[in-house]
């Protein structure tokens, strides 16, 4: 098991300024981060790299879909292609970084919706667009984990029921889902049921509290989260996923107008902490 922090809750994009943060968090004993990957160049994250590489912090990544003129699933195929060069960029920016996976809401615009669930043509061509992505991720020991979000924010993917039908359609083993405990607390009846129905694909799992501040200090049973993940099997990535006030890029998307955690050091020292003893605790007898 490694443990890692989804850096937007520094920053969208990481830049120099933010390098002592991340030492501290290597201070810590977080094992990586998770980079967000949505702007800039393929030299800037092969620069980022370098610096993870001193510091000792491993990484993977997260992105999107910026727009409704880049979506991998739209009827469109002039913009199908966009949306699958935009897959491509994020992906080249991963390798570039030295990422071990590529994850977040690859699919389709967040907080974009049609009026219904996705089409049989949508989730064809999503799958065909991951199924070739995961392909060039594969060639250079990279995985994808795509992310289930709630449906007040997609309508593509939102139950690891969908997942499990999705991860049989793309059918390669590069390709993964990543388990979001905040969009799950919404999206399931059972929490511990819809981690045993992904199985071994679970790519990575993010832990994140109902109110998206610091997990333990809301209602989520993390403690049932963990024995049924390690009851999987599983044994890679736990990422504290935390989102602040303070990124107005992420604020139409998260809908988070106030502080959830009072300081990035109570952050990161009480959540490490958490994770590490949830995990320890939730080992099979």
């Amino acid at each position: 098991m490694q443990i890692g922090v989804n850096l937007l809750c520094l920053t969208g994009f990481v830049e120099e300024q933010h390098l002592p943060q991340i030492r501290r968090l290597k201070e810590l004993g977080y094992d990586g981060v998770e980079v967000p990957v949505l702007r800039g160049t393929t030299d800037h994250y092969a620069w980022l790299g370098s610096e993870l590489d001193k510091i000792g912090l491993r990484r993977t990544t997260t992105s999107v879909i910026p727009s409704a003129d880049a979506n991998p699933v739209s009827s469109d195929a002039e913009i199908r292609l966009a949306g699958q060069r935009h897959l491509d960029w994020a992906l080249e920016c991963a390798i570039a970084l030295g990422a071990e996976s590529v994850g977040g809401p690859l699919h389709s615009p967040i907080g974009q919706f049609t009026g219904s669930g996705p089409s049989d043509d949508e989730i064809k061509y999503g799958s065909d667009a991951h199924r070739t992505l995961a392909e060039r991720a594969a060639q250079h020991d990279i995985y994808l984990s795509l992310e289930q979000l709630n449906r007040f924010e997609t309508y593509f993917l939102n139950t690891m029921d969908q997942a499990r039908a999705y991860c049989d359609l793309v059918d390669h083993p590069a390709f993964r889902i990543m388990y979001d405990t905040f969009h799950a607390n919404i999206e399931e009846q059972s929490q511990a049921r819809a981690i045993a129905t992904l199985g071994k694909d679970l790519g990575i799992l993010h832990i994140s509290e109902n109110d998206r501040g610091i997990p333990g200090r809301g209602h989520i049973d993390f403690a049932e989260i963990f024995r049924a993940v390690r009851a999987t099997g599983y044994d890679g990535w736990v990422t504290l996923e935390a989102f602040g006030a303070g990124l107005p890029e992420l604020a139409a998307a998260t809908r988070v107008w106030r502080p959830l955690f009072p300081d990035f050091e109570t952050l990161f020292s009480e959540s490490i902490s958490f994770m590490r003893k949830n995990w320890a605790d939730a080992a099979p007898h």
